[in-house]
């Protein structure tokens, strides 16, 4: 069965070692808030079994602006003048340097699929899909496989959406509980952030018919290679309950 399934971050108590005997595969978050160092990167990679898969959420400096609360979270620190110059895919050097910080670490874990999820203040306008279009024809992919989760009004605009994506060749990473990705794909990756709310809720523990459900929904998507990443305050546990529920080991 291709559907390989983990958690945002490391979920186990007991640590990585921990993790790694029930998940082979795990979506770091570390990348997200501040870059570790990349002998840090190495070493996660080096203690990481066989076949064990690192995907990496790109670093927020390219996504969101510094007025982000997720800066704030990481101690990220910059002059207020220099707020424009970051986040929102914008065709800075200081956007591009930031890839080519994050590339670093991507090399160091050997990973190749990479999640850039945007904030719901990138909304769609003509700046914003001007800036998207632009980042992604003008770094280099390298065999890599880039997915990106829109948040806020993209929904809106879904002609616009599901264009973007084709010619970018992007993944439409969703929530499959909530929706379903506007264009097929040879890969689908789901991220789970919990039902009822708004548009994320991570208190939210999944129910044994929600899970039911959660199963039915992805294997119509089979026989593609299909990521199911829990990222919940209750993820490990509802991680292992749907492993049981599709029996994969």
């Amino acid at each position: 069965m291709t559907i390989k399934i983990g958690t945002c971050g490391w979920s186990a108590k007991g640590g990585k070692q921990k993790y790694f005997e029930y998940f082979n595969v795990i979506e770091l978050q570390d990348t997200f808030y501040r870059l570790p160092k990349v002998s840090t990167a190495e070493k996660w990679r080096s203690i990481a079994p066989e076949g064990f898969e690192y995907t990496l959420k790109a670093w927020q400096t390219i996504t969101h602006p510094p007025t982000s609360p997720t800066w704030r979270r990481a101690g990220l620190k910059i002059d207020k003048d220099m707020y424009n110059r970051y986040g929102f895919f914008r065709p800075t050097r200081e956007v591009f340097n930031a890839w080519d910080r994050f590339n670093e670490i991507v090399k160091a874990l050997k990973a190749r699929i990479i999640i850039f999820q945007t904030p719901s203040s990138f909304k769609y306008s003509g700046e914003n899909e001007s800036n998207i279009r632009n980042f992604f024809s003008s770094i280099r992919r390298d065999n890599l496989i880039f997915g990106w989760e829109p948040r806020g009004n993209w929904y809106d605009y879904p002609e616009k959406l599901e264009k973007i994506l084709r010619d970018l060749d992007l993944i439409h990473v969703v929530d499959i509980l909530r929706r379903s990705p506007i264009i097929d794909t040879e890969i689908y990756y789901f991220r789970l952030h919990g039902l009822g709310g708004r548009e994320v809720n991570y208190r939210y523990k999944y129910t044994d018919i929600d899970l039911k459900n959660l199963k039915n929904s992805v294997e119509k998507y089979l026989p593609r290679k299909i990521y199911v990443m829990f990222n919940n305050i209750y993820m490990f546990q509802d991680a292992l309950r749907f492993k049981e529920i599709i029996k994969i080991s």
